[in-house]
């Protein structure tokens, strides 16, 4: 690893060419993981749900789904039972919606197969949606600002895919309202083992900064549900808080606080006043937390100093 860090730093063009082209092969990966993640956890849970009605029924028949989102016994074509078909982040093979054309390797090219193809499906010229390309090319922008600002450095390899988690975790978040243990444990982990090292934060702080980004958010969950009877946030954005204490320790935890509360009540506001957004709507915090725990990564330590210096 030193070896290949050392040869990155005696050739910067190298460096940010690799992480280019990275950023780039990353962020069409995390197209499929926004939009199929959500989609395999629903199944999930509606496997669970029929497993069971199947076992309170007694009934070995396979249970199909009704309209209305309830369950119900039954069986497939000539009593076969009915099975999901295979759906992960690698099969089927990615299509268009629109008419099933499978899309190739030559239209697989991350942005400029997009712009070749002027937007549209080559099948059927159906519009494709700018969000594809636009998180290929965000995710290789914010991968080259993390390179730059860290160097060839391990700091600089941990923050690059804790910042591709964050962009899956905050896109999922803003289109389902869910936060995936899929994402948030495994970045909680990586935080905890690369303060071993340590990378960003040593193990004591690591460990108090997991447990504490859990519990601060849990403490108002709970307090805001006794006084309103409502739920405030969801337990995933408990477990990002987390894992953005165990990635760079329980010191920045007042900072990420702060930074997604205000980055949330300006959009908040923001979006009811523009668009008349129904106050009742429930907005995600995991947005705010994601985008706050990233500036805290990179700039943390320069707020820090501006935030004692206007005190002092």
């Amino acid at each position: 690893m030193n070896s290949i860090l050392q040869l990155f730093q005696s050739s910067p063009v190298l460096w940010f060419g690799v992480i280019a082209f990275l950023g780039l092969i990353v962020g069409s990966f995390l197209n499929v993981v926004i939009h199929r993640l959500p989609i395999m956890m629903e199944r999930a849970w509606r496997e669970g749900i029929e497993e069971l009605d199947a076992e309170a029924a007694g009934n070995a028949d396979a249970l199909n789904i009704n309209g209305d989102g309830t369950a119900s016994v039954g069986t497939g074509p000539q009593g076969e039972t009915t099975e999901p078909d295979t759906f992960n982040l690698a099969v089927p093979r990615s299509r268009c919606p629109h008419c099933g054309h499978g899309i190739t390797a030559m239209e697989n090219i991350p942005v400029i197969s997009w712009l070749m193809l002027r937007g549209k499906c080559s099948g059927c010229s159906a519009p494709i949606s700018a969000r594809y390309p636009g998180v290929e090319f965000v995710t290789m922008l914010l991968t080259l600002l993390v390179a730059w600002h860290f160097g060839p450095t391990p700091q600089a390899l941990l923050g690059i895919v804790a910042t591709w988690y964050l962009i899956a975790m905050t896109l999922i978040d803003y289109d389902t309202q869910l936060l995936p243990d899929n994402l948030t444990l495994p970045l909680m982990w990586m935080g905890l083992v690369a303060a071993l090292v340590p990378v960003f934060a040593d193990l004591e702080s690591a460990v108090i900064g997991a447990a504490l980004g859990y519990g601060i958010l849990w403490s108002v969950y709970w307090v805001f549900k006794l006084v309103t009877g409502k739920e405030g946030m969801g337990y995933g954005d408990f477990k990002l808080l987390a894992a953005i204490g165990a990635l760079l320790g329980w010191q920045v935890l007042p900072m990420v606080i702060l930074l997604s509360s205000v980055v949330g009540a300006v959009v908040g506001i923001t979006l009811i006043a523009v668009t008349r957004r129904d106050k009742s709507v429930p907005i995600p915090f995991g947005p705010y937390l994601a985008t706050a725990g990233f500036i805290a990564m990179l700039w943390g330590e320069e707020l820090t100093r501006w935030y004692q210096g206007m005190l002092g």
